[in-house]
This record gives C-alpha cells, sequence and structure tokens, in this order.
C-alpha cells in the first residue's frame, strides 16, 4: 500500500507533467501563429487593387473627368451617381474622387444620403466665380 507522501510526490510529478507539456504546446501554438501572421501580412502587401504610387490616376485625368462630370451633372440636374457613371461610360467608384473635388471646390452640391444622394449645380459665388 502507498503512504500518503507517495501519493502526494506523484500528484506533483503529475502535475509538472502537464504544466511542462501545456508550456510546449502553447510555444509550439504562438509559434503558428506568428508564422502565419507574418505570411499573411506579406500576402496582403503583395495583393494588386490597393492604391500605390504606380497605380494611381494622374491628376490630369482626374480634373478632366472632374469636368465631364460637371457638364453631365449641368445637363442632368438631380441625377443619382450610377446614372451619371452611365452616362460618362465609367464606373461609379471612378467618380468618387472628381465628385468630392468639385464638392468641394463649391462647384457641385449634393442633397440626400448614401445611394439616395442628388447631385446638382451649385448655385452661388463658386459658379459665378468660374463664368467670369
Amino acid at each position: 500500500m502507498k503512504t500518503i507522501e507517495d501519493l502526494a510526490a506523484g500528484i506533483e510529478c503529475l502535475v509538472r507533467d502537464h504544466i511542462a507539456e501545456v508550456q510546449r504546446s502553447t510555444a509550439a501554438a504562438l509559434e503558428r501563429a506568428f508564422a502565419s501572421s507574418s505570411k499573411s501580412q506579406k500576402q496582403a502587401s503583395d495583393r494588386p487593387g490597393r492604391c500605390t504610387l504606380s497605380n494611381r490616376r494622374d491628376p490630369e485625368q482626374v480634373a478632366a473627368l472632374a469636368e465631364r462630370l460637371h457638364a453631365a451633372v449641368c445637363a442632368t440636374p438631380g441625377e443619382t451617381m450610377p446614372v451619371l457613371a452611365e452616362r460618362l461610360g465609367t464606373a461609379t467608384r471612378e467618380l468618387n474622387r472628381p465628385m468630392n473635388n468639385l464638392r468641394r471646390a463649391g462647384r457641385l452640391r449634393s442633397v440626400g444620403t448614401r445611394n439616395q444622394t442628388r447631385y446638382f449645380p451649385a448655385v452661388g459665388r463658386a459658379t459665378s466665380a468660374r463664368a467670369g
């Protein structure tokens, strides 16, 4: 028959072995996590689609598109962005920056929110200053 001391020593040994195994498995899991993290960051930086210096649109192109957009809004005031994009033969997303530039310059105004936004020529100082 085992004594209490033998039983306590056996339990201590079992607990030590368990803690050591948990530490080993935790260290292995951390290594895997950090290894996959660095791989996914590298893959994310290799993905196309994000604006980088090499694939940014030329400011002259954006300005020319803004002028065409302004003319389209003046021709059909109150239209939504998808309708304007269709008239210009571009994607709706491509008109975002030119539209923001025109609105900041005070040449166009918008009414509504999100997909209900409608665009109108601005009436006021910015439009009359450009005309004169």
